[in-house]
């Protein structure tokens, strides 16, 4: 038959990849039965033979011979008069076979079979690459930077595929220029209309995870196992490791020698300050090391409210804290309480200490929050704190700081 316009997209196809020759011949097959369906009302007396390497395929209408006098003819029916047409011995009530020229479907029809089996191709693509990536989810996937927007990074990865990078998923301190290979897991593939969007993350908790896996080879084997993983994107992260193995430190075999084995999860996350510690059932010391590197003098645990007291020397209570309350909130996060401070210290001085929020008429709101950030909230607190360590600890400028510490000298003074 015909080797028309349509048959020749065969070949556009055949030998795509995703497309095995049964999925071809069973797509192909259903564009032209829903053709024939629309022209002759059903298809279930044609047949149809596809030949998807030769370019060339066969439609055939079966009918019943009825009578010539038989005017309310069946889809499934020919008379006698039109069967002789094509053979001249044909007896009523044989059946008959006829072969339909695609051209006998008519112009539009062909071009709508075109367009139909293009729009099948991409559909089965597009089912398939949604499978693909279904798959991926929680695993790292690199891809390059394609287009840099304000609230999206475009990525494309070898095969062609889109992925998106919203900016939400993005680490603070990222930045991509066109061409940049990028790491993060696959989050998530959702069907927008048929299209799969496929989207990455490199601030999930799961990312961190898979770095693990990925760079430290004890953790990859199953002789270290990551039992929790809690993070504030590009600031700080806390990892819980453990392992069955006694003869084998998780924390050092994570961090490595002068922090060499870890120090490429850091690079990767911007630097995000990552602390590694060792995963216990014990309640107690587990948040006694979730508040590392503050030194806990003793905890009151509440397992009905699952609230604890830490009580800390005055001097740890900043580092138990952490910077803008990070250690104290990932410490919270890691061990599943909610962790109240208790400051410890010399009962005569503690009662002779003032509220720094007192000062507020002679101290910026904004100052006394960046104190409190650190777990700085008294005047006697402040006092005791050398003045390059809060430089380096809050967003102060030294002179700031002096002056603070000038007015609360004066008030213990005075």
């Amino acid at each position: 038959m015909e080797n028309l316009a349509l048959i020749d997209s065969f070949s556009e196809f055949k030998d795509d990849k995703l497309i095995d020759r049964v999925t071809l011949m069973a797509i192909l097959e259903d564009v032209f039965r829903n053709a024939l369906k629309k022209k002759f009302g059903s298809d279930d007396n044609f047949d149809i033979i596809i030949n998807p390497d030769k370019g060339d395929m066969e439609i055939w209408r079966r009918r019943v011979i009825v009578a010539d006098d038989d005017l309310d003819l069946e889809n499934e029916e020919i008379t006698l008069t039109d069967a002789r047409k094509i053979e001249p011995d044909f007896e009523i009530g044989e059946e008959v076979s006829e072969e339909v020229k695609l051209i006998d479907l008519g112009r539009r029809a062909i071009l709508a079979l075109r367009q139909n089996l293009i729009s099948k191709i991409h559909e089965h693509d597009n089912t398939n690459l949604y499978k693909q990536f279904k798959d991926l989810i929680g695993e790292i996937y690199t891809a390059e930077v394609h287009h840099v927007r304000p609230r999206v990074v475009i990525l494309v990865d070898d095969e062609g595929n889109e992925i998106i990078l919203p900016k939400e998923k993005q680490i603070p301190s990222d930045f991509f220029r066109k061409g940049d290979n990028v790491r993060g897991i696959i989050e998530s593939v959702e069907l927008k209309g048929n299209k799969p969007q496929i989207i990455m993350s490199r601030t999930s908790e799961k990312f961190l995870e898979k770095l693990f896996e990925q760079e430290i080879p004890e953790v990859f084997d199953g002789l270290i196992m990551v039992k929790s993983v809690v993070r504030i994107p590009g600031e700080k992260a806390k990892v819980a490791v453990d392992s069955y193995d006694d003869r084998i430190d998780p924390v050092g075999a994570c961090v490595g020698m002068k922090g060499s084995r870890i120090h490429g999860i850091v690079r990767e996350l911007g630097n995000e300050n990552i602390d590694v510690i060792n995963y216990t059932s014990n309640i107690q010391l587990y948040i006694t090391r979730a508040l590392s590197p503050a030194k806990v003098s003793s905890i009151k645990i509440n397992e009905e409210t699952k609230r604890a007291e830490v009580f800390l020397k005055l001097e740890e209570v900043s580092k138990a804290i952490g910077r803008g309350g990070h250690n104290i909130k990932l410490a919270g996060q890691l061990t599943g309480y909610e962790l109240d401070v208790i400051r410890e210290g010399n009962v005569a001085e503690e009662e002779d200490d003032v509220e720094l929020t007192e000062f507020s008429d002679e101290i910026e709101a904004w100052v006394i929050e960046e104190f409190a950030k650190i777990g700085l909230d008294t005047a006697r607190s402040i006092l005791k704190q050398d003045v390059n360590d809060l430089v380096r600890r809050t967003d102060l400028e030294e002179e700031t700081i002096l002056d603070v510490m000038r007015i609360l000298k004066d008030e213990f003074n005075a």
